[in-house]
């Protein structure tokens, strides 16, 4: 009897093995093998846990290398558009682009980070784009920012900014208007230039450049080749770091 089975063994060794084909399998086959498949998940829930996490890590890395091709596709409109805000370094050998939304909370909390952060490297260039998506009082403080900007220049806009970003309350005309008194900035011809086309176009490009990079929510950041879609738990340092290797 022995001798039997293990020349069976031998012969099932010697064939070539049967490719899996589902379409060749019969009604009661494709039962069968989809109770023996589930009874094995059951059984081995790590397995299922270990693929989600396969497959959320091809995702994350599918993303992060399109959003590389997105910023290299729109590199001049993101790093150089002529209107935007430049500050931190300017000669830095680190961009760093922000899309911001005045009435957003995250961007209200990150900001003084922010802040701290590029004071004290001293060689990021930072570079601020408009982006009100969240409320009317977004796209006034945004109008406002931007009307500052061409008024009064890039000194004032920052004053702006860090005030609209500080402020906690309403976001209104008589709001606006006294926050023009605050910056010394002429508060009539600031107000009268919010509803321009010169105000308008600038937005209306962000929000175009906004667009193309599928940027759906504030704060947005772009820092050398990568873009990070809010902030990361670990903070902007690594983003940082890694453009500045790629950079040599």
């Amino acid at each position: 009897m022995k001798a039997i089975l293990t020349a069976a063994a031998l012969t099932a060794t010697a064939l070539p093995a049967l490719a899996f084909d589902p379409a060749n399998m019969s009604e009661a086959e494709k039962a069968a093998f989809g109770e023996a498949v589930r009874d094995y998940l059951m059984a081995n829930p790590d397995v299922l846990v270990e693929s989600i996490n396969v497959l959320e890590e091809r995702r994350v890395a599918d993303e992060a290398k399109n959003d590389k091709l997105l910023v290299q596709n729109n590199k001049d409109a993101i790093f150089d558009d002529g209107h935007s805000w430049v500050g931190g370094n300017p000669e830095g050998d680190v961009t760093l682009v922000e899309f911001i939304d005045y009435r957003c909370g995250v961007c209200k909390k990150v900001n003084p980070d922010l802040e701290k952060l590029i004071s004290a490297d001293g060689n990021i260039r930072w570079i601020l784009k408009e982006f009100p998506i969240l409320t009317q009082e977004s796209d006034l403080a945004a109008r406002f920012a931007v009307a500052v900007q061409q008024e009064a220049g890039a000194d004032a806009y920052k004053k702006a900014h860090d005030a609209l970003m500080a402020s906690r309350g309403p976001v209104n005309l008589d709001s606006l208007t006294a926050l023009a008194g605050e910056l010394g900035v002429d508060d009539k011809a600031v107000l009268n230039r919010m509803n321009t086309e010169e105000v308008s176009a600038v937005l209306r490009k962000n929000r175009q450049l906004a667009e193309q990079m599928s940027v759906m929510g504030t704060p947005t950041f772009i820092i050398g080749g990568e873009m990070l879609r809010g902030v990361p738990a670990d903070g902007l340092q690594g983003a940082i770091a890694r453009a500045r290797a790629e950079n040599g």
